[in-house]
């Protein structure tokens, strides 16, 4: 039977399209499409086809796939203070009419005045005054409740964002493309393990149990015959510096061989992934830490910032074979919440 001309063109495009179809189906997608050609990205993906190819002489069973990544600063924003102290900020704020003595008391006086700079004169003393006062003595699913309502409606002082919309889309491409390759992403931050636990899911796809972090007590009760955790006013982990490789231990209980980082902070977590224990230690291993070039999409800064000092560990990052992540050379977007 002879075909006419209109079906003759129809079958054509058909095939054509066919054509095209299997063309685009045989060239995957880049899976880190947020960033752009060049050494850093080029870096990233022959390490996880190196460890991943079956029969390789550098192939690592899925099992010991572990990758650990900083939250502040790698995952998401940390300028000009860690989100967490601007939760604690308000927070305080809140519970001000039961706590008159904080009126006349340092740091919280300044916290209600509005004076971010006279609340941290203290530095870090002040600052854990501030967490620990707003933090404890609460149940943890009070405490859940409250992190879970600010950080759906909190925005940032300069950028007018959502604090859940200022993660690193390239970031959050790694951790996906890692987890398509049979890895296990953890987080290993300096914030506190019940503040992140909150949102790490949903931002990164990285379930509560795979999150580590600067861990304060808590105790068991049974109120009205309902079994309750209330959150207590002392450290168990200050999980920074040499305290992250220590958290990394107690809940992971196998070294990584991938880890991500951005400030001093993070140098013994990349030091305890990458350096060999020993000659025979020849496990391919890779240290990534994320240097802030973009001050105009983001924020610039490195060895004299007050937040996320990067200055040892950008030393050694060359000795040591880290990539250096350049944010405004490497990233063609910075922010999930924002087209840049």
């Amino acid at each position: 039977m002879k075909l006419s001309l209109k079906s003759s063109f129809v079958a054509l495009a058909l095939c054509a399209a066919a054509a095209c179809a299997g063309v685009h189906a045989g060239a995957p997608a880049d899976p880190l499409p947020s960033w752009k050609d060049g050494d850093t990205k080029a870096a990233i993906t022959a390490f996880v086809e190196r460890v991943t190819k079956e029969g390789s002489p550098d192939f690592v069973p899925p099992a010991e796939r572990i990758a650990t990544f900083d939250n502040d600063g790698t995952l998401w924003a940390e300028q000009p203070l860690y989100f967490q102290a601007f939760y604690a900020f308000d927070r305080v704020e809140a519970m001000a009419k039961d706590h008159p003595e904080w009126a006349t008391t340092e740091p919280f006086k300044s916290v209600l005045a509005g004076d971010v700079k006279g609340a941290l004169a203290g530095g870090t003393d002040d600052l854990l005054k501030i967490v620990m006062a707003s933090h404890a003595e609460v149940t943890t699913d009070e405490f859940a409740d409250s992190v879970r309502e600010w950080i759906s409606t909190a925005k940032h002082p300069t950028t007018g964002l959502r604090y859940a919309d200022m993660t690193y889309q390239p970031m959050v491409e790694l951790l996906e493309y890692l987890r398509a390759n049979g890895f296990k992403t953890f987080i290993v931050s300096g914030g506190g393990i019940d503040f992140m636990r909150v949102f790490t899911e949903e931002a990164y796809g990285i379930p509560p149990e795979q999150v580590i972090g600067t861990t304060i007590d808590a105790e068991f009760e049974l109120r009205d015959g309902v079994p309750t955790l209330v959150k207590k006013g002392e450290m168990v982990l200050l999980d920074d510096k040499a305290g992250k490789p220590v958290g990394i231990y107690r809940h992971i209980g196998r070294r990584p061989i991938f880890a991500g980082g951005n400030s001093d902070g993070d140098l013994q977590m990349l030091q305890y992934t990458t350096i060999p224990r020993d000659d025979a230690d020849t496990r391919p291993r890779f240290g990534l830490i994320v240097h802030h070039t973009d001050g105009e999409r983001e924020f610039a800064y490195d060895r004299e910032s007050h937040i996320g000092r990067l200055d040892q560990a950008l030393d050694e990052a060359g000795d040591r074979g880290w990539t250096v992540v350049d944010m405004k050379a490497d990233w063609s977007r910075v922010y999930t919440g924002s087209q840049d």
